[in-house]
């Protein structure tokens, strides 16, 4: 199948980072290596996004280099993941908003002149607030964010509907929780702790974690996050009710938990806490989701609880320490 544009050839903007590595990986094992193209701001780190398939330099905010890879590929379906996550844009609230907010514009535009591609974007529980229900929050509810990335989804999120209603964009979203993977490096985001724990405990360091002990948030697994990503992108429009985005959840716990859950295999490891300026973030964010729209549109179900993804977590970070972080005693505090 060529990867000009008469098959399914699939785009992915933001290959590099946390869910675009995973996520290109799942999609080359479904439609060929040749048919999906990676490509990201920078040269990958992961040396298989370029090998194993074809991969484009690519700032989502040079729309000219946009037209020119869309015009190449002549994409199927778009995914943009290219984004400036939550602590990460609140140090550069601008840059945040202009990635966040213009790079999501040239693709939606890119997509009208080429072809109406299939567009998936993703959305965050960051577009919640402190007014909106901590537990069990609804899919419709308020969303007063207070983060330059919650801002920005929760306006992205509109924009998809608009460009559904307004140009018959076939646009589809999900409001992830946090991500936790073994493949991938954090990236700047509330959640990260999830994942930096994991890497700790593996090399037998001692983890500060910068969220209190008892800090609950929505969680979900990478299988899991690939699954669901794959079964909205598959599902029939008609199936498709909601263009904003779904509300999305698997688990929720707290960093108290997930050490538990960790020293069931390694009773060693050890935890101490100290909060910054992400615990505000989090404390604005909802407990625990309420995701019956999409289970109830599409199918959605998640696989994973807390237990089962750290056995799984942990079994492939020692079986596998290429994906392991470069980790000192240093940077365990």
């Amino acid at each position: 199948m060529s990867t000009t544009g008469t098959g399914d050839t699939i785009l992915v903007i933001g290959a590099g980072g946390q869910l675009g590595f995973e996520l290109t990986h799942e999609l080359r094992q479904r439609y060929g290596a040749s048919n999906v193209i990676a490509a990201d701001v920078r040269l990958p780190k992961h040396p298989e996004l370029a090998e194993a398939g074809p991969f484009e330099q690519l700032d989502v905010l040079d729309r000219a280099r946009l037209g020119e890879v869309m015009q190449k590929y002549r994409p199927k379906q778009v995914y943009h993941l290219a984004a400036l996550l939550s602590a990460t844009a609140e140090k550069n609230p601008e840059f945040g908003w202009q990635l966040n907010m213009d790079g999501l514009f040239n693709v939606l535009n890119a997509a009208l002149e080429y072809d109406k591609p299939r567009i998936y974007w993703p959305s965050s529980i960051a577009v919640f607030g402190p007014n909106t229900p901590r537990d069990n929050t609804p899919q419709y509810t308020v969303m007063d964010p207070g983060t330059v990335y919650g801002i920005s989804k929760q306006a992205g999120e509109l924009w998809l509907d608009w460009y559904f209603r307004r140009h018959g964009l076939d646009v589809r979203s999900l409001r992830y929780p946090g991500l936790i993977g073994y493949k991938s490096l954090p990236g700047g985001g509330t959640t990260d702790y999830a994942v930096d724990i994991y890497h700790h405990a593996v090399q037998g360091l001692p983890y500060q974690c910068f969220l209190q002990d008892d800090t609950y948030l929505p969680m979900m697994y990478m299988p899991d996050a690939l699954k669901a990503t794959l079964d909205l992108m598959h599902a029939p429009a008609e199936q498709v009710k909601i263009r904003t985005s779904y509300n999305l959840g698997a688990m929720s716990f707290s960093p108290a938990d997930i050490t538990r859950s960790i020293q069931q295999h390694l009773p060693d490891f050890q935890v101490t806490y100290q909060p910054d300026s992400r615990q505000q973030i989090a404390d604005s964010w909802p407990k625990s989701i309420d995701d019956s729209r999409a289970r109830e549109d599409w199918g959605w179900q998640p696989e994973f609880d807390l237990d089962k993804m750290t056995a799984d977590m942990l079994q492939h970070l020692k079986a596998e320490p290429e994906y392991l972080a470069p980790l000192t005693a240093a940077t365990a505090k």
